[in-house]
Formats: structure tokens, sequence, C-alpha cells
């Protein structure tokens, strides 16, 4: 199977159980989902969607954040990984909105990126699911499956990125990056992951992938037996 027929497969495959995935934090607009990105590096979804609920009635949009003291922003997510950091970017980021686009959250890579604490990544999501544009944002789910999935060769999330944007049509992009994080959370985990039952990974694995795995599970046996030590005859 030919690296067409394999992603042909495989989008097909992710259509038929996520025919309408929802996305993964919950926002109202682009604000709340700027915000909702820029709080999700390095915490579970689930723990932003906890959080924000508080924050985004405290602060509906850049103008109210903006006036908001670091140390009140904290305490709202204070359960997030690098917390005290993201507090004091959203601080930030809220006052060059209210500065600089009247609180209005732009609509292009260039000008989200120049954002505190809004990096490639969280600029893609937003473009995509709030204004949608074309874009493939790729988190660690993306680019390990990329990798495991043979459509990628793993050394660079910007090297993951270029790849299934040649490989994936334009009009599946905004869609197709929620399938793949729900897959590989629910699917296909980074560690205890048998690929032969998986049901992507069985086709889409490139063989040394498939042996990897079988050999870890047969606990890494050895080609060959070891060696006794051999002892030493005393002198008499």
């Amino acid at each position: 199977m030919d690296k067409k027929e394999r992603c042909a497969r495989i989008r097909a495959t992710l259509e038929r159980l996520y025919p309408d995935p929802p996305p993964p934090l919950d926002h109202r607009d682009a604000f709340e989902l700027l915000v909702a990105v820029a709080l999700s590096a390095q915490t579970t979804d689930k723990r932003v969607n906890l959080v924000t609920p508080a924050l985004f009635a405290r602060a509906p949009d850049a103008k109210a954040l903006a006036r908001m003291e670091v140390d009140e922003i904290l305490s709202f997510i204070r359960t997030v990984g690098l917390a005290p950091t993201k507090a004091r970017n959203l601080k930030k980021m809220a006052e060059v909105l209210v500065e600089r686009h009247g609180g209005v959250v732009p609509r292009s890579l260039e000008e989200l990126e120049q954002l505190a604490g809004v990096g490639h990544k969280t600029a893609s999501v937003v473009v995509s699911q709030a204004f949608g544009q074309p874009a493939f944002p790729v988190d660690t789910h993306i680019h390990r499956l990329a990798e495991r999935w043979g459509l990628s060769d793993g050394s660079s999330v910007e090297r993951t990125e270029k790849d299934l944007k040649r490989l994936f049509p334009q009009d599946c992009w905004r869609t197709l990056h929620v399938q793949i994080i729900l897959y590989g959370r629910e699917h296909c985990p980074a560690l205890g992951h048998d690929p032969l039952r998986c049901e992507i990974c069985s086709f889409a694995a490139p063989k040394s992938v498939i042996l990897a795995a079988a050999r870890k599970a047969g606990g890494g046996a050895r080609t060959s037996a070891p060696r006794k030590s051999a002892k030493r005859a005393r002198p008499s």
C-alpha cells in the first residue's frame, strides 16, 4: 500500500469514527479560544475546560482581562501547568489586543504569533477553528502519530506540519487535526500500545514500528543465548 492509499484509508477510518468531532477546548468566540489554547500547553484539555468557565465569567473579553492583575488571573488558572508564566502572558496578551487591535483577536498567523504566549501551534488553532482558515496545527499527539504511521520522519514539528499539508487536501485540515488528536487519545496512546491491534497502525505503521513493538511485547528477546562466563582454573 503506497502512501497515498494509506492516507485515504486513514482519513476514511477517522471519518467513520469521528464524523463530526467537537473542538477539544470549550469556547464561545475567538477570544475564549485564544485564551484556552494558550492555557493548554503542557496541560490536558480537560483541565483547561475546568478552569476557563470561571475565568471567562470574570473576564469575558480582552479589555476585562487586561484590567485584571496577574495575581488575580493566577488565582483562576493555578491548577494548570506553568500557571505563573501563563498568567503573566495572558495579561500581556490582553493588553496588546486592546492597544493594537481594539480588543479584537486578529485573523492572521503573523499578528497572532506576536502576542505573548502565542506560538505557531496556538495561532494555527485559532485561525483554523475560529476563522475557518486553512491550517494544520500539530500538537504532540499528531506529531507522534504522523511518525508512527509513516507520514513524516519525526525530526521536527515543522517537518510534520509540512508533510501532512502535502499529503492531505486542504479542505480536510480543520477537521482532520481534531480527529487525529481524538484517535491518539482514545485508541493510539504513546505507551503500552500494540500496533497490530490498532485499527490504523495495523495497516499504516511501517514494518520497523511493528517489529519494534513485537520485540518489546516479547520482553526484548535476544537473538542468541547469552554466553556463560567461564571460570578460570586456579593454579595448584
